[in-house]
């Protein structure tokens, strides 16, 4: 399955299509959150998150509430401005297939943040998608900017290497 997810012409461009919603996602919360009429302030998620981690039945472990208690809430303007940058971002460079398997992997990172603040919503859903994106390899960035990155990469590659044995 594996190998035809890395190789398949099919399956990139349904990893394409997967790429793109998954993209979407991220692009639209992004930019809701830099662009609505209220400045985004994540102050109000954070102490949510933070009260779910007391009780009979927490969602939020103890040890999540004390970093977002310790060091995010206390620094929460920064935050303010690196989750919705992180999802635009994420959202750019999967809908453009540029540094595919980086975009996911960011985007998987904000989408366990918030399972573990205790939001379930599409975090899992879209958990999945990205490590189907991330186990991909190259593949997932076929129909986008990545395979002329790597293009590029590869013929740089081989003129170092020309040079190079020639010199020796």
């Amino acid at each position: 399955m594996v190998s035809w997810l890395r190789s398949s012409k099919i399956a990139s461009a349904i990893l394409t299509l997967l790429r793109l919603f998954v993209g979407w996602k991220f692009l639209l919360a992004g930019w809701g959150k830099l662009f609505d009429n209220e400045p985004f302030n994540a102050a109000g998620f954070l102490k949510g998150a933070i009260s779910k981690s007391s009780g009979e039945h927490p969602s939020v472990q103890q040890w999540y509430a004390s970093f977002l208690e310790s060091f995010v809430l206390p620094n929460v303007e920064l935050f303010n401005i690196l989750v919705p940058v992180g999802e635009l971002l994420v959202g750019i460079g999967l809908i453009l297939g540029v540094f595919t398997r980086f975009s996911s992997l960011m985007g998987a990172f904000l989408n366990f943040s918030f399972l573990f603040a205790g939001t379930i919503s599409v975090n899992p859903n879209l958990i999945i998608m990205e490590f189907i994106i991330i186990a991909s390899g190259p593949n997932a960035g076929r129909y986008g900017i990545d395979y002329y990155l790597q293009s590029l990469l590869s013929k740089s590659l081989a003129i170092r290497n020309n040079r190079e044995s020639r010199q020796t």
